[in-house]
């Protein structure tokens, strides 16, 4: 990860707010096709949002995390 790139954390976040956004534009969707492209929008979201939580669960693995290892 490059120095100025967000913490997954963050990323994950964002993607969350993302997927709410678009279900909920989903529901207020007038057309089938405004429907459609906000079912895809929230797909996506929710997509990046699962492998950015993969990403998390790896890093922490790896010991890569932002937290400082448990004191002894």
């Amino acid at each position: 990860m490059a120095p100025d790139d967000p913490p997954t954390e963050e990323l994950k976040l964002r993607q969350l707010a993302e997927e709410r956004m678009a279900r909920r534009r989903l529901k207020d969707a007038d057309t089938e096709a405004e429907a459609d492209r906000e079912r895809r929008r929230a797909d996506k979201a929710g997509y990046l949002r699962r492998k950015l939580e993969e990403r998390e669960r790896s890093e922490r693995d790896a010991g890569l995390d932002d937290e400082p290892p448990p004191a002894a």
